[in-house]
Parts: C-alpha cells; structure tokens; sequence
C-alpha cells in the first residue's frame, strides 16, 4: 500500500496538525461566510442559555447539540461551496444542485434546532 503525501505524521503531530487545520478552517469561515458569522453570533448566546435552561444534562446536551449541529452543517454546506467552485466557476446545473442541497441541509439544521428548543423549553416546567 502506497502512503498518502500528505498524511504522513502520526500520534501527537498528527493531532497538533488536524487542530491547526480545524482553527484555520474556522478562521476562514468566520472570515468569509457571513451566514457562519452569524450563526457563530447566535450560537455564542444560545449556548450558554442552554446550559442555563436545561434542566439535566440530557436537555443540555439536546438545546447545546442542536446549535452546535447548525454550525456544523453550515461548516459542510461552506466545504461543498469552496468544492464545487474549485471544480468550475462555469454555470452548471449539478453545480447548482449541489449548492443547494448543502443549503437544505442547513435550512433542516436550522428547523431541528428551532425545535428542539420549542419543544424542551415549552414543556412544562
């Protein structure tokens, strides 16, 4: 088996190299995509309110999950953005189904999240 070029660090430096990766990932969303930058902005309220209303830790996870769910799939939607028009610039009609299908994928992270919070802090108290 042929090793891959550019994977080839193993244990510590190939965690300390998958952090830098992560944080230069984020950096450039929060650089670039102004829909991360402000789910980041409801996120940075939304997770500690849900650390305050929740009412055990299963409900904490549930309020904090789904807003950190949100997050992840717009990081995925922005990955497939960044793909598809390395690819091609040109107008394509896969290229459009691609981008949006990313785009449903986060218009449904967004409606779980809404009602996960609906639900659990509905619930009487």
């Amino acid at each position: 088996m042929t090793s891959h070029p550019y994977k080839n660090r193993t244990g510590l430096a190939r965690v300390a190299q998958a952090l830098r990766n992560s944080a230069r990932g984020l950096r450039v969303a929060l650089r670039t995509e102004s829909a991360f930058r402000q789910e980041v902005a409801l996120a940075l309220l939304l997770l500690p309110l849900g650390v305050w209303l929740g009412r055990d830790a299963v409900e904490r996870v549930l309020l904090d999950g789904a807003v950190l769910l949100v997050l992840i799939v717009e990081l995925l939607n922005t990955a497939i953005e960044y793909t598809v028009d390395r690819v091609s610039l040109d107008a394509h009609e896969l290229s459009k189904t691609a981008k949006d299908l990313g785009s449903a994928a986060v218009l449904l992270s967004l409606l779980l999240c809404a009602l996960v919070w609906a639900v659990l802090l509905t619930r009487v108290r």
